[in-house]
């Protein structure tokens, strides 16, 4: 698992990529009431938004850790937010990505190395 400043995180599983926030990112939004996942067929440039994350505290952007085309997107989170929370880096997951450049994933922190970004928040 990788992930980026704006606490999303990426597993890759051969071309494709599981996208969703950290628990950090989950803890720090408080109790998820609403998800809008992206579109299969979207097409994400690496920054770009690609979902939105609503709860009691504020709505945030989540935005695409690398880029490519959206083939699944998570469709029981609009039944269920409160799995953003729950399970934020397993069943919390927004969208899975066909990568059109996976070297974009290399430049990712790992575990380790997050958490020491988390050390400076």
């Amino acid at each position: 698992m990788k992930f980026t400043k704006d606490h999303e995180w990426v597993e890759v599983e051969g071309d494709v990529a599981t996208v969703g926030i950290s628990g950090y990112a989950a803890e720090q939004l408080g109790d998820v009431v609403f998800v809008e996942t992206p579109e299969v067929g979207k097409v994400v440039k690496q920054g770009e938004g690609l979902a939105v994350v609503e709860s009691v505290k504020a709505a945030s952007d989540v935005y695409a850790p690398v880029s490519g085309e959206v083939v699944e997107a998570n469709g029981q989170l609009s039944d269920a937010p409160e799995t953003v929370n729950a399970v934020p880096e397993a069943g919390g997951w927004f969208a899975k990505i066909k990568l059109s450049n996976p070297s974009e994933v290399d430049a990712l922190m790992d575990r380790v190395a997050y958490e020491a970004f988390l050390s400076t928040l």
